[in-house]
C-alpha cells in the first residue's frame, strides 16, 4: 500500500495541526454529526492566539464554546444555515448567516466568492488504494474541502464508509490527526397526535412508486411509517434519518422503479443513530453525493413522482411559505426546501408538499396568518407552492387565485381560528364568508386534497 508513505509523515497532534491556521483566515467546518470535535476542541484552545477568524459552517451538531461572547475578538462563525449552537449568537451579532439555497453554497466555495483557506473535516480510514470516505456528510464538505488551501483531516474508524461521489484521496490530506470517538447520535423524536395526523393526510397522497424526499423531524418519520403498504417507493433527498431502515428492509424502499440513478438512495448527508451509520456503512444501494448535484432542481425532477415533504413556521392566506425566521428573529435557513419544491414541481407526477402543525404554542398561535410577521423571510414563494397540510386535512394550492387559496387555507387551519382567519379573508381578499363554514375536524374519507 504505496499510499502509507504519503499518510504516515502526515501525522500529527491536534494542536500542531490547528497551529497552521493563520490571523484572518476563513476556515470551513464540516459540519452535521461529522464536526470533527477533537479538532474544534484544540482550535478553542488556540483561539486566544487568533484574530479575525471566519469559521464557515452549514448546519453543525457541537457546542456553542467556540462562538461564545469572548471568543469574538478571535473567531467569528458565518453560518450559511442556522444550528441550534449559533442561533443566539447570530441574533445577538456575534456571529453572521449568509443566506444561500442549499443547492448552490459549494459553488460559493469552488468559485471563490468564499475562498476558503484551512477546510477541517473528519474521515474514514484509508481504503486499501489510499481512499478516505467522508461518510456522513458529503453534501457540503466534499466541494469546501477540494477548495481549500489546507485540508486537516480527523480520521475515525468510527465513520462509516459511505458509497457515492463521497471519496478524498489521502494525497489530498496536508495534515492527518487520528482520532477514535463515537458519532453523534440524533434520536427523532416520537410523534404525537397532531403528528399523526398530518403524516396520514400526506402518505394518502403518496402513490406507488414515488421517489421520496424525506427528511428528519416528527412528520417525516411519522410519514414513513404510513408507507408500509406501499410498494416499489424509492429516495432522492438531501437527508435521511433512521426511518428509511425497516421500509428497506420490508422491501417497501427497493428504488427499482426511480428514473434516476435506478437501484440506488441518493443523499448528501444523514443524521441519525449508530444504527443508520452501521446500515450504510459500505451499503451498495446508498450514494452519497454532493450537495450542488443531489439538490440540483434539474436532477431532482428527473425522478418521476418526485414527492418533496418540507417543513413551514407559518403560512399565509395567499401561499407564501416561511421556514427561515420567526419575525425578524433568524431561525434557520433556506435549506433545500426550494430546491426540491421546483424539482418535485417539475417531475413528472411530481407532489411539492409543505406541512406543518395548525397551531403553536399549545394552540394560542396559528400558523395559518393573514399576512406573515413583520420582518419574516419568504422561502417558498406563493408562486411556488402547490400543497399545504396541517393536521387538517391538505390545501391544493397551484393555480388557484388568492381568493381560493385563502379559502383552502381556511378550511385546515385550527377551529380556534377560522373564523379570524375567514373575517380577514373577506376584507383582504373578497372572500365570502360562508365560503369557509366547512364543519372540522375533516372525516377519513376526505383525506385527500382541500377543494378550492
Amino acid at each position: 500500500m504505496e499510499w502509507l508513505n504519503q499518510y504516515q509523515p502526515k501525522l500529527v497532534s491536534a494542536a500542531k495541526a490547528i497551529s497552521m491556521i493563520k490571523n484572518k483566515n476563513r476556515v470551513f467546518l464540516t459540519g452535521n454529526c461529522s464536526v470533527p470535535q477533537t479538532l474544534l476542541k484544540a482550535l478553542v484552545d488556540y483561539a486566544p492566539n487568533l484574530c479575525d477568524v471566519e469559521i464557515v459552517q452549514v448546519l453543525a451538531m457541537a457546542g456553542s464554546e467556540y462562538v461564545a461572547p469572548a471568543m469574538t475578538p478571535h473567531l467569528r462563525v458565518n453560518t450559511l444555515f442556522i444550528s441550534e449552537n449559533v442561533r443566539q449568537a447570530v441574533n445577538d451579532g456575534r456571529a453572521d448567516f449568509t443566506p444561500a439555497f442549499l443547492s448552490e453554497i459549494p459553488g460559493l466555495f469552488s468559485s471563490g466568492r468564499l475562498p476558503i483557506d484551512v477546510a477541517l473535516i473528519q474521515v474514514s480510514p484509508p481504503d486499501d488504494h489510499g481512499y478516505c470516505s467522508f461518510g456522513i456528510e458529503v453534501g457540503v464538505t466534499r466541494t469546501a474541502a477540494y477548495s481549500a488551501k489546507i485540508i486537516i483531516a480527523e480520521v475515525n474508524p468510527k465513520m462509516p464508509r459511505t458509497l457515492g461521489d463521497s471519496f478524498i484521496h489521502v494525497s489530498k490530506l496536508d495534515y492527518i490527526v487520528e482520532v477514535d470517538y463515537e458519532l453523534p447520535e440524533i434520536h427523532m423524536a416520537a410523534g404525537g397526535e397532531i403528528t399523526d395526523r398530518i403524516a396520514r393526510h400526506i402518505a394518502a397522497l403518496i402513490p406507488d412508486g414515488a421517489c421520496l424526499q424525506t427528511g428528519i423531524g416528527g412528520i417525516p418519520t411519522a410519514v414513513l411509517h404510513y408507507l408500509t403498504n406501499h410498494k416499489h417507493l424509492g429516495v432522492h433527498t438531501e437527508l435521511f434519518s433512521d426511518g428509511v431502515i425497516d421500509l428497506v428492509n420490508k422491501g417497501v424502499i427497493t428504488c427499482e422503479r426511480k428514473t434516476f440513478h435506478p437501484g440506488k438512495i441518493i443523499a448528501g448527508f444523514m443524521l441519525g443513530t449508530k444504527r443508520l451509520y452501521n446500515f450504510v456503512n459500505d451499503n451498495p444501494i446508498v450514494e452519497i453525493h454532493p450537495t450542488e448535484y443531489v439538490n440540483d432542481p434539474y436532477l431532482i425532477a428527473k425522478n418521476d413522482k418526485m414527492v418533496a415533504i418540507n417543513s413551514a413556521i407559518e403560512v399565509d392566506l395567499t401561499g407564501q411559505v416561511c421556514a427561515d425566521s420567526i419575525g425578524p428573529y433568524f431561525y434557520s435557513g433556506v435549506g433545500g426546501q426550494l430546491d426540491f419544491v421546483r424539482g418535485a414541481a417539475r417531475s413528472k407526477g411530481g407532489l411539492p408538499i409543505i406541512a406543518l402543525p395548525s397551531t403553536a404554542k399549545d394552540d394560542t398561535v396559528s400558523r395559518i396568518v393573514p399576512v406573515l410577521k413583520s420582518g419574516a423571510g419568504v422561502v417558498t414563494t406563493r408562486n411556488d407552492v402547490h400543497f399545504v397540510a396541517t393536521e387538517y386535512g391538505i390545501a391544493d394550492l397551484y393555480g388557484r387565485t388568492i381568493r381560493e387559496r385563502a379559502m383552502a387555507l381556511v378550511d385546515i387551519a385550527h377551529p380556534n381560528f377560522r373564523a379570524e382567519l375567514a373575517e380577514e379573508a373577506e376584507r383582504t381578499y373578497h372572500l365570502p364568508r360562508w365560503e369557509v363554514t366547512r364543519d372540522f375536524p375533516i372525516s377519513e374519507e376526505e383525506l385527500t386534497p382541500a377543494e378550492a
